[in-house]
């Protein structure tokens, strides 16, 4: 039962994916329509992000007041109802009201499976879980594209999106009864162990930042998830503004750039069995930059897409072996609260990143995408280098 169950975890972790990437595809016929700026979409971003930030980091007693699986179908409910009102959205006001909501959904289903998952499942599910989160974010916007491309129409897409998460929500509502039969099939000794350093949160947050390496993990954390945000939010507008690329066509190659999240993340589930995180991580930086220099040379706009689509494939395995490594690298008893701490600041890039570049945009223009990613991603391999070399000798518990 709990292996089927997490078919059910995984259609959750679609549905949190989808939204993410309806507005960067959509936003070069969005703005005009409703009478905004470009820009704009980096101050939606940042208010979602802000909301996913403030749920993450409550997500702890929610768990513990309604469980995992209410979490996850109120959120995603909260989800639908925001994405059809998007559909309907007559002006950028309603896109900033609804951002609310909709971040605050995001964040509090995340926390709550990826929580879910680390205790009762093995840790190759979490690569898993992650690329299911990845087929949503590609469906997203080759829906959109469709819409697009048939209806000349944004509306649609949402719409579509929309009706999708509800049906999302009537399979979570229908198996309910079943997260906590399977979390108590599965429930370990190392599972309810949390080990804490001091009962004083504060006391207890500054002696973890004082652990070697986390800082730099921390950081490579806010590079990471403002990279794949900025990628996703700004490629279509760099494809459409500065390379001439339709609108229809630039959605279907951001698609290809989630489809690469997807694809790399279901391949790294098997193949951390035989290769370590360290060395995927590594290998995903490295092809990151190969797409980032691809992505800034002056090639083709067929060239450029395809440095997305690399950039993707090399984001794979980063995030959720950076989440793996957490426990070894620190300790089991530290790294429940460095989990809530790792997301809280990969949300932060994903808060402030995305729409910092749109400010630049709107003053230099989108010319300027390819270099700001490229300087982003080998900060990120610098982060990650560091931590690595810090922790040459094993982490003594």
């Amino acid at each position: 039962m709990a292996t089927w169950f997490l078919l059910i975890i995984y259609l959750a972790f679609i549905s949190l994916g989808l939204p993410d990437s309806l507005l960067g595809s959509a936003w070069p016929v969005i703005w005009p329509e409703i009478g905004s700026s470009v820009g704009a979409a980096g101050l939606i971003s940042m208010i979602v992000a802000a909301g996913t930030i403030i749920s993450s980091l409550a997500s702890g007693r929610m768990i513990r007041l309604l469980g995992t699986g209410k979490i996850t179908f109120l959120s995603c409910l909260l989800t639908a109802v925001c994405l059809s009102v998007f559909s309907l959205a007559p002006s950028l006001a309603w896109f900033i009201i609804l951002a609310i909501p909709l971040g605050l959904g995001a964040g509090a289903v995340d926390a709550a499976l990826n929580h879910y998952v680390a205790e009762h499942y093995e840790a190759h599910h979490m690569n898993w879980l992650h690329c299911f989160w990845g087929v949503g974010a590609t469906m997203g916007p080759f829906i959109m594209a469709a819409s697009i491309a048939g209806q000349h129409s944004w509306r649609g897409g949402y719409a579509a999106v929309a009706g999708i998460q509800f049906s999302l929500v009537v399979v979570l509502l229908l198996t309910l009864p079943l997260w906590k039969r399977v979390a108590a099939t599965r429930s370990t000794p190392d599972s309810l162990n949390n080990n804490p350093i001091d009962r004083s949160g504060e006391v207890l947050a500054i002696k973890l930042l004082r652990l070697k390496g986390v800082k730099p993990t921390l950081i490579a954390f806010l590079f990471y998830c403002g990279v794949e945000m900025t990628v996703g939010l700004w490629g279509a507008s760099y494809l459409v503004g500065t390379r001439k690329v339709s609108a229809e066509v630039a959605a279907g190659w951001v698609s290809l750039y989630y489809a690469g999240i997807t694809f790399g993340r279901l391949i790294t589930g098997f193949i951390t069995l035989k290769v370590s995180n360290l060395l995927l991580i590594r290998y995903g930086q490295i092809v990151t930059i190969i797409g980032g220099i691809v992505l800034l040379l002056p090639l083709p706009s067929g060239f450029a897409a395809g440095g997305l689509v690399f950039i993707g494939l090399g984001l794979a395995p980063i995030y959720p072996g950076l989440l793996h490594e957490t426990p070894s690298r620190f300790g089991k008893g530290n790294a429940a609260r460095l989990m809530g701490y790792q997301m809280a600041v990969a949300y932060t890039g994903t808060t402030f990143l995305p729409p910092l570049f749109g400010l630049l945009a709107a003053k230099t223009g989108m010319s300027s995408f390819p270099g700001v990613v490229l300087v982003l991603l080998v900060l990120m391999l610098i982060c990650a280098e560091t931590v690595n070399r810090s922790l040459m000798k094993p982490y003594r518990r």
